[in-house]
């Protein structure tokens, strides 16, 4: 980092961005230019992000800290881990990413998360919280393992340290003393200046080598003196930690094997760059608490930094939503049923893990803020805390993401299932998702729940139904899992009463003969128009809407070998161990009987919108429709005359 400011760049037309090809560069421009660059890529950011939606906030407030840490290292050969990954767009952009940031989260464009297969620039493949600790010590461990000097740093944010799976990591990298270098982004704790002053001054004078060698001669010195001298040495100690627990705030951090700097200004290029350096020079596990603002620098995000976290397409000037007007989500349609069901059903409960706003549980906690309870990224704490609760009398609701909700798998089976407890689980964001990609794509749940005794699963075919299923869950007094979709419902009419659907029977929305089409929630719609198109392809087909994946519609399925010959599935869920294969099993000795099952492949679906991706994979109706023509044709079921007409 140069000291003096080029006048001759800083005049220049072109952007110090358009400069910046990999993080080298960086090194070259002066302390004012790196002012320049970073009001730049906040430009940037909101330019992109108003277009095709994003993380704002989270990016935003993380401008200096990436270009202070890019400083200090050498990427690709030092390494940066980044916890969940969706702040990870100023990195992007001065890692040689920066003409193709436009097509950001779009189809075969920039995923917004870490992505090895992007840039040798990024160590690790990120979307989940609470991990990226756990990697590092990896790299870490397995670096001075060999030899090697690459330095190893993570950016993990002060909610993803509410995920036990960080504390289990601090704990062993404090064990192993190993050179770590963790950077804790504090976007929310406010400190006071005077105390936070006082914590950075004390914390230089640890980490600074002529203080540490000093203090490690002095107590040379006085265990030499006869008698007294262990003591002593160890009345010093004792004062020294006395000291910290009045003065330093990292003492949890201390107290686990870490060096402790901060707070430190998060906004603030060179803080951050020098405290990198003195943390590479000291060596051994430290944190740098770094406290900055979500949203920093343009005023509708930091005036609401949760709106603002993940957002869809806005206008600049005003922050404005330009998405077009769309029915309500099946979010917020469960949001209003938990509240409808909860004025009535006084023994019923909210459980969410950090996503209140996500899974439309904020106006439960606004209603009755007694009966509802963040846990924080703690997905397993969560389900096992609903499971005591449960036994002590109450009923819980516990909405979690799909793509979250895998790594509470084992409570879900030990502490739920096993002990038979009437816990509903209401799985937000199953299926494809669209633009956050793999990670975040609802694809197992219907393959790991299934196969677990006891447990009733549900989907709705659209957002009425939706409201019905979490009111007969809350009276079957069993485990029952809903899943359904992000995004808008159908925009269908909503029943004014709540009514109980039977358990395990499915609905048959237009009868027919031959050919039979079994989908699965939030495919039912895709469903309908290949059986419409199948109709005027003159072909007899029978619908049907699962509704339950769990306990299957035995009856039914029984009944309709009498008259058809062809049973298709359509599921947005992995065909291995999916509703599909359970329908396959049950037909695996009538051999009258073909199985045509479709659903999400045996690979990790890209980014993009949902029906781009549909189309990709074959799930569009059309790709159906031919799969299905082929399969009719080589069983010889024929064409019926009338149908179409």
């Amino acid at each position: 980092m140069r000291e003096e400011k080029d006048s001759r760049d800083l005049g220049s037309d072109m952007r110090v961005l358009d400069r910046i090809n990999e993080p080298a560069d960086l090194k070259e421009l002066s302390r004012d230019e790196l002012e320049i660059l970073a009001n730049e890529i906040r430009q940037e950011i909101i330019e992109v992000t108003s277009k095709n939606g994003g993380h704002l906030a989270p990016n935003l407030g993380i401008v200096e800290i990436t270009l202070g840490l890019h400083l200090a290292l050498n990427s690709p050969e030092d390494k940066i881990i980044w916890d969940v990954g969706h702040q990870s767009y100023v990195h992007k952009l001065i890692t040689g990413r920066r003409e193709k940031f436009g097509t950001l989260r779009k189809y075969q464009g920039l995923s917004g998360f870490i992505k090895r297969s992007e840039s040798p620039h990024d160590a690790f493949d990120s979307g989940h919280a609470s991990n990226s600790i756990s990697v590092a010590l990896g790299l870490a461990t397995g670096y001075e393992r060999q030899n090697a000097d690459n330095s190893v740093a993570v950016v993990i944010g002060d909610g993803a340290l509410t995920g036990g799976m960080a504390y289990e990591a601090l704990n062993q990298a404090g064990h192993l003393k190993a050179n770590l270098i963790v950077i804790l982004n504090d976007n929310e704790m406010s400190i006071d200046n005077n105390v936070g002053a006082m914590s950075s001054y004390l914390s230089r004078l640890r980490l600074d080598p002529k203080y540490n060698r000093f203090r490690d001669e002095i107590d040379h010195i006085i265990r030499k003196i006869p008698a007294v001298g262990e003591r002593m040495v160890s009345i010093g100690e004792n004062l020294r930690q006395c000291l910290k627990q009045f003065l330093v705030h990292g003492m949890l951090f201390e107290e686990l094997g870490f060096k402790y700097v901060g707070p430190v200004d998060g906004h603030n290029v060179d803080a951050i760059y020098q405290s990198v350096m003195m943390a590479k020079k000291v060596g051994g596990p430290i944190v740098i608490h770094a406290v900055s603002k979500k949203g920093n620098g343009y005023e509708p995000a930091e005036k609401n930094p949760d709106r603002y976290h993940g957002t869809g397409a806005f206008e600049i000037e005003t922050g404005r939503s330009v998405v077009k007007e769309a029915p309500k989500s099946y979010t917020s349609i469960f949001g209003e049923t938990m509240v409808e069901i909860a004025k009535k059903n006084r023994r019923l409960v909210a459980i969410t893990a950090a996503m209140s706003q996500g899974t439309g549980l904020a106006k439960f906690a606004e209603s009755f803020p007694d009966r509802f309870f963040d846990v924080g990224i703690a997905e397993q704490h969560g389900v096992t805390f609903a499971a005591g609760l449960s036994i002590s009398g109450w009923q819980p609701v516990v909405a979690i993401y799909s793509t979250f909700l895998q790594r509470a798998i084992d409570q879900i089976i030990e502490d739920v299932c096993l002990q038979e407890l009437p816990i509903i689980l209401a799985i937000d964001r199953s299926g494809l998702v669209g633009d956050d990609g793999p990670t975040h794509h609802g694809s197992f749940d219907l393959s790991y729940l299934s196969q677990i005794p006891g447990i009733v699963i549900m989907a709705p075919k659209d957002e009425n139904e939706l409201r019905h299923m979490l009111y007969t869950a809350t009276k079957l007094n069993r485990t029952v899992a809903i899943r359904y979709p992000r995004g808008p419902g159908i925009g269908v009419k909503l029943d004014e009463e709540l009514t109980m659907l039977p358990l395990g029977r499915s609905e048959v929305l237009i009868p027919g003969k031959d050919i039979c089409i079994i989908a699965v929630g939030r495919m039912v719609e895709i469903a309908e128009e290949v059986t419409r198109k199948l109709s005027v392809s003159g072909y007899d087909a029978t619908l049907v809407n699962a509704r339950y994946v769990k306990p299957i519609d035995s009856q039914l399925l029984e009944d309709l070998t009498t008259s058809h010959r062809l049973i298709v599935t359509i599921e947005d869920n992995v065909l291995t161990g999916g509703y599909g294969s359970v329908i396959s099993q049950f037909y695996n000795e009538n051999e009258g009987i073909q199985i045509l099952n479709f659903g999400l492949p045996d690979h990790f679906v890209s980014h993009g919108d949902v029906d781009e991706l549909f189309l990709e994979i074959g799930l569009s109706p059309e790709a159906i429709i031919k799969k299905i023509e082929q399969i009719a044709k080589s069983k010889e079921i024929k064409i019926r005359s009338s149908a179409g007409k």
